[in-house]
């Protein structure tokens, strides 16, 4: 039976990543003294939109923390009041409950992870869980054998997309910012909780400094992804067409997003029960690996269901 406090641990922190921060404030609470130096401005802006008393999950708390850069880890831990800074991440070990891989490169995750999922500990991996056949691969192979291993976007957990959920649309867009490969799981995620499983095809373009990709489903619909530079006033725009009405959703609170991601994180950990089956994050990413396949290859449509079926078989390997 896990403790009435769930201790948890955040590791990794990479440029363009405030998770550390973030995720760590919302769950602790936070200083806003020290958080005003927080080097993600957004951050502090959309705390500071709650009431400072409110701002904290109760029965977990982060006790430790571990950064890339040693520098960082001071800094965080006195804005987001965490107690504990250890030298290596695997210092954690035997003093927590669960860890946070709080990075969002998905080509070194099974680095990250792997003398967690040894010790048997339940890690959770931000978006996206693995950007390559391989590291993919890894984690099948490793929940397969019974490892506790969850991911997902925030914006899985955004009310403001429910609203495109239970109609037939024939094309839906959504806009997103810095790179296919890490951000565009954001754009993923939350259309497919409106659509389902049954991503078919993935198809990639590059016009100018705008990544495109297009994504057909099972249904029928067509997802169009449009990855914008320096366009971050944008994030998060989903435009649903249909025979009859259109709609728009808008991402607009990423405390709540984060709050309602981590509230299932960690009743997750406690219960031991998965929110949502894997298989929809090997199908998650197997889109994403799609889509960087195409555009590796200068538009050529990719397969997702081969990809699954390719990574199932390597895992038995692994």
């Amino acid at each position: 039976m896990k403790p009435a406090t769930i201790r948890l641990a955040m590791l990794g922190m990479i440029p363009g990543n405030g998770h550390p921060y973030s995720w760590s404030a919302i769950i602790n609470g936070y200083d806003p003294v020290a958080m005003a130096d927080c080097p993600y401005p957004a951050i502090p802006v959309y705390l500071g939109a709650e009431p400072l008393e409110s701002v904290r999950i109760h029965g977990a708390q982060v006790t430790h923390i571990w950064t890339d850069n040693p520098c960082d880890a001071p800094r965080v831990a006195r804005a987001s009041r965490i107690p504990n800074v250890v030298d290596r991440m695997e210092d954690v070990i035997g003093h927590v409950d669960a860890v946070i891989i709080a990075t969002d490169d998905g080509t070194d995750h099974v680095r990250r992870a792997r003398p967690f999922v040894e010790a048997n500990l339940p890690v959770f991996v931000d978006k996206p869980l693995a950007t390559t056949r391989e590291e993919l691969a890894q984690f099948i192979a490793w929940r397969n054998r019974g490892a506790r291993i969850l991911s997902s976007s925030g914006l899985r957990y955004a009310p403001a997309f429910r609203s495109l959920r239970g109609q037939k649309w024939r094309w839906i867009t959504f806009s997103c910012i810095k790179k296919w490969e890490t951000y565009g799981i954001h754009a993923v995620e939350p259309v497919y909780t409106v659509l389902g499983p049954g991503f078919v095809e993935a198809r990639g373009e590059q016009i100018g400094n705008t990544t495109m990709v297009h994504l057909t489903h099972q249904s029928g619909t067509l997802f169009t992804v449009a990855v914008l530079d320096e366009a971050a006033k944008s994030f998060g725009v989903a435009h649903a067409y249909g025979a009859t009405e259109h709609r728009v959703a808008v991402q607009n609170d990423p405390y709540l997003s984060f709050r309602n991601q981590l509230l299932a994180v960690i009743d997750w950990i406690r219960t031991g029960i998965d929110p949502y089956p894997f298989d929809q994050t090997i199908e998650l990413m197997a889109a994403i690996i799609a889509g960087s396949e195409s555009l590796a290859t200068g538009g050529k449509p990719v397969a997702i269901r081969p990809i699954i079926e390719s990574v199932n078989e390597m895992a038995k390997g692994y």
